[in-house]
């Protein structure tokens, strides 16, 4: 018996193969939607993939299990709960799939959405593992407020709170200390609030290290959990949506968009996404491009910036770069979204320079607005004064950035900043001055402030 995990690194995203060798049989474990790795993995052990499970519609990514299905005729499982559009067999406390030495457990484990579900492996007659899906990571526990508007069963997050403390007690607790766990995201990911960088654990680790599982009331956790969770992005309902469904066919999916090797503008009013990297954005950009740099936090920030259904144009600096960007937008299922794709040298807008030796010593100057979100910027304030407005609302709440100063956007290390003073730059149109303080930001620190 084998445990393959899978990590798409982007999405902090993990998903598993389990490979039993005298039945050379495979079972996935929430896969990611390209299954060329799990397909490989199947050709190298002589194994045939017989089965996939959903612990649950995922939020964040999209996931390729019609397609095992449609292609491979592999059996997709999932909990009756989901309410799933596509052809599957119920996955619910009780049930099991065998198959050689392997018995995989079925529990229902409410919290993070209704219809979640925990995995247990069984080998041999022990309990070996389990597969918390976003129900238990490491060192925390799935959020509990993505669901109040999505899927077949929607649900408000005190009620999934205090399912979720349930499910961790009831369910994952009571196995025993030496079972593996293995969750389906690692730190970075925004389906809870502080994952640990380790990739799998066990239950009497977490039983001892992780806050969720600690000694509370039932009040205390609900209260705990609601607090302080990150921002939602605008993609994750939708995606919800797109995996009840199933998600068309990967190689079809990327056939549809179309790529130049020129800038091709139809609609003016149409959001560009400009992947290249900052220096080349600031020295000639299109008219309103946003400066979504080619890193690996794109997947997230596309589908934060852009709302579903919302059409945009992708720009590279070469046709492979943009290849693989379109390839990372199909990750969350935003690809129809693509109005063309095409690459792009220099663009006739330029971003000025910011003379860092004057901001420092004239910064009651300038306009300075902070990107990071309000919980960052409470705890490291950087600038006497600054405008905090996060990036995911930044589009919408331009309006609130006053004219009579040159602007300075700012946020932790430069990524965030170099989309925020695109997309305030997109908004002011020239009424004033805006520059990004990038990476310089680092030169800034609070004792320096106080001192």
């Amino acid at each position: 018996m084998k445990i393959q995990q899978f990590e798409d690194r982007p999405l902090a995203h993990y998903s598993y193969a389990i490979l039993s060798e005298c039945a050379a049989e495979i079972v996935l474990i929430d896969p990611s939607r390209d299954i060329a790795p799990y397909l490989e993995y199947a050709r190298v052990n002589n194994a045939r993939i017989t089965g996939v499970i959903e612990t649950h519609p995922h939020a964040d990514f999209v996931s390729g299990h019609l397609e095992l299905h449609k292609t491979a005729g592999v059996t997709i499982y999932c909990s009756k709960l989901v309410g799933a559009f596509y052809p599957h067999t119920t996955f619910d406390s009780g049930n099991e799939i065998s198959f050689g030495k392997i018995k995989l457990k079925a529990l229902n484990t409410p919290g993070h959405s209704p219809d979640s579900i925990s995995i247990v492996l069984e080998h041999e007659g022990k309990d070996k593992a389990v597969f918390t899906g976003d129900t238990l990571f490491i060192g925390d526990c799935g959020r509990p407020d993505l669901r109040e508007q999505a899927g077949n069963i929607t649900a408000a997050r005190d009620l999934l709170a205090r399912q979720m403390y349930h499910s961790l007690r009831n369910e994952l607790l009571v196995l025993d200390e030496s079972v593996e766990v293995y969750p389906a995201h690692g730190a970075g990911s925004l389906c809870g609030k502080s994952l640990s960088q380790d990739s799998s654990s066990t239950i009497g680790r977490e039983k001892r290290t992780n806050w969720s599982l600690q000694d509370m009331s039932e009040e205390a956790f609900v209260q705990a959990l609601n607090t302080d969770q990150p921002f939602i992005p605008a993609y994750f309902t939708y995606d919800v949506s797109v995996n009840r469904k199933g998600a068309e066919v990967l190689a079809n999916a990327l056939g549809n968009v179309r790529l130049y090797g020129q800038p091709v503008i139809t609609d003016n009013h149409v959001a560009v996404i400009d992947a290249r990297p900052a220096v080349s954005f600031k020295k000639g950009a299109l008219p309103g491009a946003i400066n979504l740099q080619d890193g690996n936090s794109f997947e997230t920030w596309l589908g934060t910036l852009v709302k579903p259904g919302e059409a945009f144009y992708l720009v590279a600096e070469t046709t492979e770069q943009l290849r693989k960007l379109v390839a990372r937008t199909a990750k969350i299922g935003y690809e129809p979204f693509i109005r063309e794709a095409f690459v792009l040298q220099e663009g006739p807008q330029r971003m000025e320079v910011l003379d860092v030796e004057d901001f420092k010593l004239h910064e009651h100057a300038y306009t300075i607005v902070d990107v990071r979100s309000a919980g960052e910027a409470a705890a490291k304030p950087i600038f006497r004064e600054a405008l905090n407005i996060p990036l995911n609302e930044l589009r919408e709440r331009g309006s609130e950035i006053p004219l009579n100063k040159p602007v300075v956007v700012h946020c932790a290390g430069g990524y965030r900043s170099a989309a925020g003073s695109s997309i305030v730059a997109g908004l002011l149109k020239g009424k004033a001055s805006v520059y990004d303080l990038g990476e310089t930001v680092k030169e800034f620190t609070l004792p320096a402030l106080q001192g």
